[in-house]
């Protein structure tokens, strides 16, 4: 008679509550793996909640080519994970919570009530009946002599000893909501290859505004503009001047080539269009009518709509003798140069790139350095605009991570 089997399922630690951990924790549940996920923060998806603020973007509608360029030369390592899990893939996960899901007009995807918590909340609850334990407040140290993995929590410091890790910390950007970035230190100490942590969908500052721009103006919105860099056809939308610069939608979807062009020549300058709906021909036709005696102000007001802020920045920008000739000052309304010299501080940025670089991990999203050892989310080396296209790609990647686990624990036995 054939005597049942003993052996105990595998257990894993999962390190890091985002969407890539908690992923990584369902499909690990579901494959019969005993799963125990730490967070440092007193709740999981910290940062997933908060950027549920003002409407939880969750991806985004376009057509596959466009969506997958979004993720520009880290494109070859993450179309394998979206074509896995993609924005029509975790829609239908999103539905299968219970969460209904529309497409706004500009293509973003977002729950029907705009919010982050009720999924987040039906989703540990799921994980929860799957048997994932989570424990909070639980910070990861790195490993002791032994291999083993250090733990920080409310009793003290203790170790666990699983039989594969999945590391999801996050970047480097928002630390108080838990991604600081500290597992580059004990990564770097095992020899796992990493690129420096840098800002990505970020603000960038100028060398210095007038005291009129900053007093009058930080906090203005720009809006209907266009902006520009190198030879690219300029994009449209909005963005924001601040005391030291310049934020903002418009900004960030350009931040990644102008944080690289600062990296290389330090300092990038971007073209401001200020009048995207109207040609040159036509402006400069405007700035020749005869003014009178009103004033140049007066004059970009009446003749253009040109007032305000953007008013404001063609002076800052612009030399004074440019007024005097309506060419010119034409060309510089369409292409106002801005120069910028640094990005704003890391923990300013909405999201970071570098991180763990896709040539230290296999296939499988293992580290070649430590097998056993999984990354996934943004602690991986890429980077994206708003607009979906991160959280579809930790999503992708905790789900790639997991069933990296999963196959890599049956053929270990």
């Amino acid at each position: 008679m054939t005597q049942p089997s003993t052996s105990l399922p595998p257990h894993v630690a999962i390190i890091g509550g985002g969407p890539a951990g908690l992923m990584a924790a369902e499909v690990l549940s579901q494959a019969g793996i005993k799963v125990d996920l730490y967070d440092g923060m007193p709740s999981v998806g910290r940062k997933f909640l908060l950027a549920g603020v003002g409407g939880m973007n969750i991806t985004h509608s376009e057509a596959y080519p466009a969506f997958l360029s979004r993720y520009a030369e880290r494109v070859p390592q993450i179309a394998p994970l979206l074509r896995s899990f993609g924005a029509e893939a975790l829609c239908q996960w999103i539905h299968d919570l219970g969460i209904e899901t529309f497409v706004g007009s500009s293509g973003r995807v977002f729950p029907t009530d705009m919010k982050a918590a009720p999924l987040l909340r039906a989703w540990l609850k799921r994980l929860r009946e799957a048997g994932v334990v989570i424990h909070t407040r639980h910070r990861w140290l790195g490993w002791d002599d032994n291999g083993d993995l250090r733990i920080d929590s409310p009793e003290g410091e203790k170790t666990v000893q699983p039989d594969a890790t999945l590391l999801a910390l996050g970047g480097g950007s928002w630390s108080r909501l838990g991604s600081d970035g500290a597992w580059m230190l004990p990564l770097e100490q095992r020899g796992v290859g990493l690129a420096p942590l840098q800002p990505s969908n970020c603000g960038f500052e100028v060398q210095a505004w007038s005291e009129l721009m900053v007093s009058k103006f930080a906090g203005s919105p720009l809006k209907n503009i266009a902006i520009g860099l190198n030879d690219d056809v300029p994009r449209l939308g909005e963005c924001v001047i601040t005391a030291t610069g310049i934020e903002g939608s418009l900004i960030y979807a350009l931040s990644a080539p102008i944080r690289e062009a600062i990296n290389q020549h330090g300092s990038a300058t971007v073209h401001l269009d200020l009048l995207p709906g109207k040609p040159v021909d036509k402006i400069q036709s405007a700035l020749s009518k005869p003014r009178g005696s009103r004033s140049m102000s007066k004059h970009l007001h009446s003749q253009l709509g040109l007032d305000g802020v953007k008013a404001a920045l063609l002076r800052e920008l612009t030399p004074a003798d440019c007024f005097a000739d309506p060419a010119l000052l034409a060309k510089a309304i369409k292409a106002l140069p801005l120069t910028l010299v640094k990005t704003r501080p890391l923990d300013e940025a909405i999201s970071s790139a570098g991180g763990v670089m896709f040539e230290s991990v296999d296939e499988r999203l293992m580290l070649k350095q430590l097998p056993g050892v999984f990354c996934a989310g943004e602690m991986l080396d890429w980077e994206a605009p708003t607009g979906g296209y991160l959280l579809t790609a930790c999503f992708a990647s905790g789900r790639a991570a997991g069933l990296g686990m999963v196959e890599w624990l049956q053929r270990k036995g």
